[in-house]
């Protein structure tokens, strides 16, 4: 069997982790695994329940036989239904910071996760990729930008998405999950001691992605084929 890597990208929220990942991912013909739309599709679910996403108990119950599945294209299936656009609404973006920090729905996405980074080669971005999910990985890069700069990226993308939003609101969930990630009690946000920092802040995406693949180039030797 052909030796696999494991490319880990953590970080804040709206750091641009899932669209430099994703490209980086296609340049090198890996898998992408966006653990992000893992932990939204949960909170969609608990709120679909019209269970109280802030109530741990309550979210946890939605675990037990739940299905998601990431297919190309970006598209996210949760227990049959196709939430690749709910899941980036902003009830389910001012909620699932609370669902990634509850241990029990981490660890059930946690083992999904690890099982396809055994299979083939990945690039998984999140908040503990390189510091729990996968401590092993072959690459890990902790790509950070200012909270304004943060704000406006997502921002921009919820209009062009057709989500109706407001640059103040997005700045202050941007802060609001800043707090909770890197305070809550299991597997906070922070970088591995191991891993390389990349500040996006004044990068284009084709220049965070030209960052990112220069550190896979010297630490494994695997660059673009083309």
């Amino acid at each position: 069997m052909e030796k696999t890597i494991s490319i880990a990208i953590d970080g804040p929220a709206a750091a641009g982790k899932s669209t430099v990942a994703k490209k980086v991912a296609e340049l090198l013909g890996f898998t992408y695994i966006d653990t992000g739309a893992m932990y939204r599709a949960v909170t969609n679910a608990v709120i679909k329940k019209g269970l109280n996403p802030q109530d741990e108990r309550q979210s946890e119950t939605v675990l037990p036989g739940l299905s998601i599945d990431l297919l190309p294209g970006g598209q996210v299936i949760c227990n049959g239904e196709d939430v690749t656009r709910i899941i980036r609404e902003p009830l389910v973006s001012g909620n699932v910071s609370y669902i990634a920090s509850y241990k029990n729905v981490r660890l059930a996405l946690v083992d999904m996760q690890r099982a396809l980074a055994k299979s083939r080669s990945v690039v998984m971005d999140g908040r503990d990729i390189g510091t729990y999910v996968l401590p092993d990985a072959d690459v890990k890069i902790f790509q950070i930008a200012s909270v304004e700069t943060r704000a406006v990226r997502r921002y921009e993308e919820n209009i062009a998405k057709g989500i109706p939003t407001s640059l103040k609101d997005v700045e202050e969930d941007v802060r609001k999950r800043d707090y909770i990630d890197s305070h809550r009690a299991f597997a906070p946000l922070k970088p591995a001691s191991d891993s390389v920092l990349i500040d996006t802040s004044f990068m284009s995406v084709d220049e965070a992605v030209e960052a990112v693949l220069r550190v896979v180039k010297e630490k494994t030797g695997v660059a673009p084929k083309c």
